[in-house]
């Protein structure tokens, strides 16, 4: 059983639920941003989305393209990204998904990619602008033995033959986006993600975990109950701006995982009674 599954399947054993993670490799710089990651995965993160920065983030709002802006300047890359990844390795075993656009990774080279990464410890990548038809071009280099996922995105305007499609060859988890924008726009429709993810979980079994507009523990507490998990980043990242300069940022981003960690636990005791 590899790192994903295992850690859904101990999340299902005690009814909880996963807090997944996104934050992008070498924002402020890349010692800092090692530090932070490092203790946000020691405060509770289920699984880490390491985001490669990427210099047209067309899926990401103003606060990740401004992380990604910051993280590039400081010399932030795929290559840097997968670095990253083994050192993380040898400090958690979370899950690691990196999560990237198309370009870093044809440029790298998809062969390469995979070899790379998953020598390094990763778990699988998220690309966000691959689309399920041409994902061969990718995942034709791929072991089939399941350690190491490509996780597949579902829109909220995908209709229930697309899905079906869309998550027939998928592994690790689906990632349904709750709504129509970029990442960081506010609020999220608890009565429209209940409805997606009952289709979705029609048309197959995996883990669903939602992501766009969960940015507190009152998101997280109303959207646990539907879901198997929550992704949370430009609120993370968002701390990460606006305490560039502070020296207690560390225990900031720590408060912030544990807090969010904490909304779903009440989501645990309910499903024992």
């Amino acid at each position: 059983m590899n790192r994903l599954d295992r850690r859904f399947a101990e999340l299902k054993k005690n009814a909880g639920k996963a807090l997944v993670g996104f934050v992008a490799t070498g924002d402020p710089t890349l010692q800092v941003s090692l530090e932070l990651i490092t203790a946000m995965c020691h405060a509770g993160l289920d699984i880490l989305e390491l985001g490669v920065p990427f210099s047209d983030p067309t899926a990401d709002g103003p606060v990740i393209q401004r992380a990604a802006a910051r993280a590039l300047r400081a010399g932030a890359s795929l290559s840097k990204a997968i670095e990253m990844t083994k050192i993380l390795r040898e400090k958690t075993d979370i899950p690691i998904i990196l999560f990237s656009y198309y370009n870093p990774i044809f440029a790298y080279g998809a062969e390469s990619f995979y070899r790379d990464s998953r020598n390094a410890g990763a778990d699988g990548v998220l690309v966000v602008d691959l689309s399920h038809e041409e994902s061969g071009e990718l995942t034709k280099y791929w072991e089939r033995d399941g350690d190491f996922s490509l996780i597949r995105l579902v829109a909220p305007t995908t209709p229930k033959e697309r899905m079906r499609e869309i998550t027939k060859n998928a592994s690790g988890f689906l990632y349904l986006v709750s709504k129509t924008g970029v990442t960081g726009s506010a609020g999220v429709n608890t009565d429209s993600v209940r409805a997606q993810v009952h289709t979705l979980r029609a048309v197959s079994n995996l883990p669903i975990c939602v992501g766009f507009g969960i940015s507190s523990p009152s998101d997280a507490k109303a959207i646990a109950p539907h879901a198997d998990g929550i992704v949370v980043g430009s609120a993370f990242e968002r701390t990460i701006e606006t305490h560039l300069d502070d020296p207690g940022l560390v225990q900031r981003l720590e408060v912030q995982v544990r807090e969010l960690k904490t909304a779903l636990t009440p989501v645990v005791g309910n499903a024992r009674e």
